[in-house]
């Protein structure tokens, strides 16, 4: 392999004559073996838009030569356009605050615009990483930047797959909307419901964390490019100060505004322990209803067996036969993530000191996690799982009618103690509910009344 020799503030090294990255990258990509995943997508070209508007912003600052300008615009326009993205080699947990992966970002445009420029790469005199990709900027401000537009644009793929789970969910809810079973709380019997009603319940807390996830992405909106170092501006233009965010705005296609106190913006990052927060929120929902859909459909002899969810794959490796709730299992899971990686997250926010947060890759590292695994995990519940869910209409009727879950019905008619004793006898000795109402004195017409289906279940219902 050929090298060329590249030097920094530690000394020189040896790059491969072919690499895009230079001499930072490739150090950080020794320091930091850490989780063997490398930047994704989202990030790679968030980091393009933001490097391509600074080039616009600077040559219009009059700051930047036009030809350097065009040449880093274009490169950045290969890399939105999907190339050179191998050449991105530092692993997403490092130290130094995101310091690896700007630079990574800053050598590897430069390279390709030197390329456009008729140059070497290396030959950093005619377009340098720090001087001229890298001018009006920081670390400080272009990571966090590159981070909240990341975690923006995947966060409205969550939002789009809530919505498929949330349709998904109502369908069942009105295929379901007749099916009358038994409630219980605290696992234990209650009073009747619809099979309908319990899944429209799933939807709605769906509904309320779709809704909260979009509030708090409206956070990541709101960024401190131009604050540099810590958030005083050092190294830019007035023009680049007022015209930098208009621009990547212009880029991105995003509503995004700058941050009102731009040293606050540079050392608090309390936007992201938003979103997080609201993510380990809509995983609890989640995980609750992945809990209950185990639940209804354990068996299929033994258990409730009120539903039956599809089978996906052989269940035991002794027993035959055995077909497990997979699925909703591994929703389970990606949701006790996390609710972990919410942990992380707030621990990292509050471990910053003075004018800068160092742990913002971490946090990154969790959030993008988090969301890729509730995507991953809601797509697989809905194909999987919630589209093929059958009602095994007898079966709760059979659970219903041989529970006391009519007896609170009575208690208008006849009063608690009346019931109670009723509920009694049957667990007893088997007396029926509506022989033992009869026998209280109840009329076959009040029980009619009492025992309507709508009645127990629809009472005040807005569905």
């Amino acid at each position: 392999m050929n090298y060329r020799l590249e030097s920094d503030s530690v000394g020189e090294k040896q790059v491969p004559s072919e690499a895009y990255y230079g001499v930072q990258s490739l150090r950080a990509n020794e320091n930091f073996y850490i989780t063997g995943k490398l930047l994704p997508k989202v990030q790679i070209m968030s980091l393009a838009e933001i490097k391509k508007a600074c080039a616009i912003a600077n040559k219009n600052a009059g700051t930047l030569d036009a030809g350097i300008s065009d040449a880093i615009v274009a490169a950045c326009e290969e890399i939105l356009n999907g190339k050179f993205h191998e050449e991105f080699i530092v692993d997403q947990i490092q130290g130094g605050a995101g310091t690896s992966t700007n630079m990574n970002a800053n050598e590897v445009i430069a390279n390709i615009a030197l390329e456009k420029l008729g140059k070497e790469k290396g030959d950093y005199k005619f377009c340098h990483p720090n001087d001229h990709v890298n001018m009006a900027q920081s670390t400080n401000d272009v990571y966090p930047t590159s981070l909240k537009l990341s975690i923006y644009k995947t966060g409205l793929e969550l939002v789009e797959k809530l919505d498929e789970l949330y349709n998904a969910l109502m369908a069942k809810s009105e295929e379901f909307r007749n099916v009358l079973k038994l409630g219980r709380t605290q696992l234990m019997d209650a009073v009747p419901v619809t099979l309908g009603q319990e899944f429209h319940a799933y939807a709605s807390a769906v509904a309320r964390d779709k809704k909260r996830i979009e509030n708090a992405l409206k956070e990541m909106l709101v960024v401190n490019m131009s604050a540099t170092a810590i958030g005083t501006g050092i190294n830019s233009s007035e023009y680049f100060f007022n015209n930098i965010v208009p621009t990547l705005a212009q880029v991105t296609g995003l509503a995004l505004t700058q941050c009102d106190d731009m040293i606050d913006g540079t050392q608090n990052i309390d936007g992201f322990s938003v979103v997080s927060s609201s993510l380990k929120t809509c995983a609890i929902s989640l995980s609750k209803m992945a809990n209950d859909i185990r639940l209804m459909n354990g068996g299929p002899k033994a258990g409730l067996a009120e539903i039956t969810i599809p089978a996906k794959q052989n269940g035991s490796s002794i027993m035959p036969g055995k077909i497990n709730p997979v699925i909703p299992e591994v929703l389970n899971q990606c949701c006790f993530a996390v609710m972990g990686n919410d942990f992380t997250v707030t621990m990292a926010c509050e471990a910053g000191q003075l004018e800068l947060n160092a742990f913002e890759p971490v946090v990154f590292n969790r959030i993008y996690e988090s969301m890729t695994m509730l995507i991953n995990g809601i797509d697989t519940y809905i194909v999987n799982c919630v589209n093929g869910i059958v009602a095994n209409e007898d079966r709760c009727k059979d659970l219903l009618y041989h529970s006391t879950g009519f007896v609170t019905a009575l208690c208008p008619v006849i009063g608690y103690k009346a019931s109670a004793d009723i509920a009694k006898k049957f667990l007893k000795d088997g007396t029926p509910i509506v022989e033992g109402a009869l026998a209280h004195g109840v009329t076959q017409e009040q029980l009619d009344e009492a025992l309507n289906a709508d009645k127990l279940t629809r009472q005040f219902d807005k569905h």
